[in-house]
């Protein structure tokens, strides 16, 4: 039974969705952690992708205004240096809250012991 308070209580609209993606989380919290910026060799060493996966993810976060990426050169080589921005900070740290109230939620499932429950029924069930 749905009372007017629960209604949408797992809807968890603060999952951002340019965010919530693997790779792109991995770019947000590497660039979190290193303010002054990375460049895009570090970042595709540090989140485990290919130069055109990053470059695809990094597109889809300059769009999105969460990143900055400037372009120059380092002893005539060509040097991208990717920072978080403001804005970008900003999600990304409301984004962490709405993960965190999900992981309270979960762990509020399994002490109350209705996760549990729920797994041996599932264990249980025909597939």
């Amino acid at each position: 039974m749905k009372t007017k308070s629960s209604e949408g209580r797992f809807a968890y609209e603060g999952l951002d969705r340019v965010i919530h993606e693997r790779a792109r989380l991995s770019v947000l919290t590497s660039l979190i952690a290193n303010p002054k910026g990375l460049t895009f060799n570090d970042l595709k060493q540090l989140c485990s992708l290919t130069d055109g996966n990053l470059s695809r993810h990094l597109r889809v976060l300059e769009n999105a205004k969460l990143i900055e990426i400037v372009k120059g050169h380092d002893k005539n080589r060509p040097l991208t240096v990717c920072r978080i921005t403001s804005n970008g900070r900003k999600r990304y740290l409301e984004y962490l809250t709405t993960l965190e109230q999900v992981v309270r939620d979960a762990a509020k499932a399994g002490k109350d012991e209705a996760l549990p429950h729920l797994l041996r029924r599932l264990a249980i069930s025909p597939a």
